[in-house]
C-alpha cells in the first residue's frame, strides 16, 4: 500500500509540474525529508542558483496546524507541515516552491530588508514556476484564533504594529526604512511598545 502510494505521489507531481511550470520535474522518491531536500535542491539548481542548493534544508514539523509552510531565511530552511500529504503531492510541491521563494528572495536580497511578500518573493515564485501566487494558502487546516497582546508604534510615521508575540531583537518599520534609508534597518524607526489601543 505505501509503494502504491509513492508511485502515486510520483504521477500527480508530475502531471502538476507539467501543467504549471516549465521547471524541473520535482518527483521525491519518498514521502520524507531526504527526498524533499533533494527536490528543493534540484529546484535550485536548476535556476542556478547552486550556492543556497548547497544550505537548504528540509523538514517536516508534525507541530505545524494552521500554516502549510515556514522559511526561516537565516538556518536556510523550510518546514513543511505533515497535513500536506492529505491535499497530494501537487499541493506538496507548491508549497515547497511557495516557501524556496522565500529563501531565495533572501539569499538574492543579501542583507537588504524586503518584504516578506513583495516583489523580490514574487520574482522569486515565478523563477520557481509559480505564476500568481498567492501570499497565504486556502487550504482547510484548522485555524486558531489567537487576539494581539503586544503593540508597538513607528515613531516616525505612526503606524502600529499588532502582534501576537513579542518582537523579538530589534525591529523597525519597514516602509519609513525604505523611504528614508533605502530599505536598511535604521534606529530612528524602530518600533516602540506601546499599551494596547482602547476598544
Amino acid at each position: 500500500m505505501q509503494l502504491d502510494f509513492f508511485r502515486q505521489l510520483t504521477v500527480l507531481v508530475r502531471s502538476a509540474i507539467q501543467h504549471q511550470s516549465p521547471g524541473p520535474v520535482v518527483e521525491p522518491e519518498k514521502n520524507d525529508a531526504s527526498g524533499m531536500e533533494e527536490s528543493a535542491r534540484t529546484l535550485l539548481r536548476a535556476i542556478g542558483c547552486d550556492t543556497l542548493a548547497a544550505r537548504v534544508r528540509v523538514r517536516w514539523n508534525p507541530r505545524m496546524r494552521s500554516t502549510a509552510g515556514t522559511a526561516y531565511p537565516s538556518k536556510s530552511l523550510v518546514t513543511l507541515n505533515p497535513r500536506l500529504r492529505n491535499f497530494g503531492a501537487a499541493e506538496i510541491d507548491r508549497t515547497l516552491r511557495h516557501e524556496l521563494a522565500h529563501l531565495l528572495a533572501h539569499h538574492r536580497a543579501g542583507r537588504r530588508r524586503i518584504s516578506p511578500h513583495g516583489r523580490e518573493w514574487q520574482q522569486a515564485c515565478r523563477d520557481l514556476g509559480l505564476t500568481d501566487e498567492k501570499r497565504c494558502h486556502d487550504l482547510p487546516l484548522p485555524r486558531r484564533q489567537m487576539s494581539a497582546r503586544h503593540f508597538y508604534r513607528c515613531p516616525a510615521c505612526a503606524t502600529v504594529l499588532s502582534r501576537v508575540r513579542p518582537l523579538r531583537g530589534k525591529s523597525a518599520c519597514l516602509n519609513c526604512c525604505r523611504r528614508y534609508n533605502a530599505g536598511r534597518y535604521a534606529e530612528r524607526f524602530r518600533f516602540a511598545s506601546v499599551p494596547a489601543p482602547s476598544a
